[in-house]
């Protein structure tokens, strides 16, 4: 089963006036598929191939030569041969060919700086996270309940092969995440990176404290903000940066910690039944991270940088989410309760008194699914589209 996905006309348009498209996300988020269906007529070569991956590197020339066709080459997994983007840069100066190159890439740091300082000018990027729940409402997959979807998380292979997800994550990581933490950096001991994965899922929608989490997980302070960097590289987890332009210096400085994927978040934190995640204790984060997931999924689905932040100063007052678009600022409350309660208007109403005076222009997504206007903003149910807000 293919479930569509919405970056497909941006990556169609993006590829008409581009020589090169590289699409970067995580592993299994579906780049593969998406740059198949959207280009069939392009021949696919795949760089984990131990085959093809030893004759880039060794004839990169010959390789782009003997893969020459007249539609155009998907290079997946080309972060395992970087030194070939030089040769492509030749290629598509030399000829005017556009949409012949795409890219797919699992490694931001390495693919994104490769990328972006070989082919300036000649390629535009798009990051393909897991399926959003619009994707997967579109497709009629979506689960019946929020703490379902959390639990399910996004990956497509969970719902196209019909797999327990508790499982498939659980085996993501040991495949995936600890396979290329040891192409990016010396681990000497996978299960301390293990229990430090744990130890994030367990701060999630959180303030990062690097310190504290070093210090528990028995590791220094620059070995732990170097994972944090890996766990971000392989879009794994986000730091949610804080709103503070044009305030006064007393907001908190430090980013919030939110993962891509709650059902990665959940397997890391042994929950496995929904039953046993409403009444949890993590809940409440589980679904604000899966929500502000929802919005960074939204922009990079336009071929947009987000802007999204959380805002918050020394004295409590906070807002969940703040977005930066056209100008002004959208505020947003984030509650997993399925019942609207005044209670939940409160930082609403207080960024009405004292930020700015626009209750039209501000946002409740709650657990619920019925969409309102009231007074103190819009209410949006947790299956709502959020296209509009990014």
């Amino acid at each position: 089963m293919f479930i569509a996905r919405k970056m497909e006309k941006i990556l169609i348009d993006l590829a008409s006036g581009y020589p090169a498209v590289a699409l970067l996300g995580p592993r299994q988020s579906g780049k593969t598929t998406l740059s198949q269906a959207t280009f069939k007529d392009y021949k696919y070569i795949s760089l984990e191939n131990i085959n093809e991956r030893t004759f880039a590197q060794q004839d990169p020339v010959k390789f782009l030569k003997t893969n020459e066709n007249e539609h155009g080459l998907i290079l997946d997994e080309i972060q395992h041969v970087p030194e070939l983007l030089s040769y492509i840069q030749t290629e598509i100066d030399a000829k005017d060919r556009p949409g012949y190159f795409i890219l797919t890439g699992s490694q931001n740091f390495i693919v994104h700086q490769s990328v972006t300082q070989t082919l300036a000018g000649r390629v535009a990027i798009l990051t393909l996270l897991p399926l959003s729940l619009q994707e997967l409402k579109y497709a009629d997959q979506i689960k019946p309940t929020a703490e379902e979807c959390v639990l399910y998380g996004g990956y497509p292979r969970i719902y196209t092969k019909d797999l327990n997800p508790n499982k498939w994550y659980l085996n993501y990581v040991n495949t995936y995440i600890e396979r290329d933490v040891r192409q990016i950096t010396r681990v000497i001991d996978l299960s301390i990176f293990e229990r430090f994965l744990k130890l994030c899922a367990g701060r999630i929608g959180q303030i990062l404290n690097i310190s504290a989490l070093a210090n528990e997980c028995g590791i220094s302070h620059t070995t732990a903000r170097q994972w944090i960097s890996i766990l971000q590289a392989s879009y794994i987890i986000f730091l949610l940066e804080p709103y503070y332009k044009n305030f006064n210096k007393r907001l908190i400085k430090a980013p919030k910690l939110y993962f891509y994927d709650t059902g990665l978040a959940c397997a890391l934190l042994d929950l496995k039944e929904q039953q046993e995640l409403r009444n949890n204790f993590y809940f409440g984060a589980l679904f604000e991270s899966m929500i502000i997931g929802e919005l960074f999924k939204s922009s990079y689905n336009k071929g947009d940088r987000p802007r999204i932040y959380f805002w918050r100063d020394n004295h409590g007052h906070e807002m969940d989410c703040v977005i930066e678009k056209g100008g002004q600022l959208i505020p947003i409350e984030i509650k997993s309760g399925q019942t609207i309660h005044p209670d939940f208007f409160k930082g609403l109403s207080w960024w009405y008194d004292n930020i700015e005076n626009k209750p039209d222009n501000g946002y409740l997504i709650y657990g619920g699914e019925q969409n309102q206007m009231r007074s103190k903003g819009n209410v949006l149910g947790w299956q709502s589209d959020l296209n509009d807000l990014t």
